[in-house]
């Protein structure tokens, strides 16, 4: 059985990125595009420092950070059947996460305009690692989607993966604004739910 991948850390700018493992990495997903299970857990724990990394460098606020490396997880899952195992992993990788970045910086900027921003102090959980540490649990990703009803997971790809606006996703799903916010809002909550081990199905 391959050791897992291990990772370097790579001195310089504002903070340490974490080196890309290619041949490890390109491994485990073309193994994971098979089917097989253990290797796609082991890609995406790899993976997750790295991303995070990333996202440190533009979200100083630590759920920000947690939040976009939900997202680029998210997609990550989403389009993994199109990935090339031919090809490098890092600059397939570092472009979904570069994307969805800046997808989220745009929207960020849209919103200080009109919203008051969202404080860790804010949170309804006891603990942090309830949003944090359980939350980067990747691995369970896939069930946790599967399990949310079909409304909340169609409003959740449109708005969270695919990056649309609200109006876009109206549009391409048929479903009304208010209804589109509803759902991702109630598909958000049982995601928490799901990682935070709570109750909610």
């Amino acid at each position: 059985m391959t050791t897992p991948p291990v990772l370097k850390l790579v001195r310089g700018g504002s903070a340490p990125i974490p080196q890309v493992r290619e041949v490890d990495w390109s491994i485990l997903m073309a193994r994971a595009q098979d089917g097989d299970a253990d290797a796609y857990r082991r890609l995406l724990a790899s993976i997750t420092p790295y991303l995070r990394a990333h996202a440190a460098r533009c979200h100083r606020n630590l759920s920000d950070v947690e939040d976009a490396v939900q997202d680029i997880l998210l997609t990550v899952h989403a389009v993994r059947a199109t990935y090339d195992p031919a090809r490098p992993f890092g600059p397939w990788l570092t472009a979904i996460a570069k994307r969805r970045l800046i997808d989220r910086l745009r929207r960020q900027g849209r919103r200080q305009a009109l919203e008051t921003a969202f404080e860790p102090t804010h949170e309804t959980f006891a603990e942090p690692p309830a949003n944090l540490e359980h939350m980067t649990q990747m691995h369970e990703i896939a069930a946790a989607l599967d399990h949310l009803p079909s409304g909340q997971r169609e409003a959740l790809r449109l708005t969270k993966i695919e990056g649309l606006s609200l109006k876009e996703a109206s549009a391409a799903s048929g479903m009304s604004v208010a209804a589109l916010k509803v759902a991702t809002h109630r598909a958000i909550r049982r995601l928490r739910s799901f990682f935070s081990g709570g109750s909610e199905t």
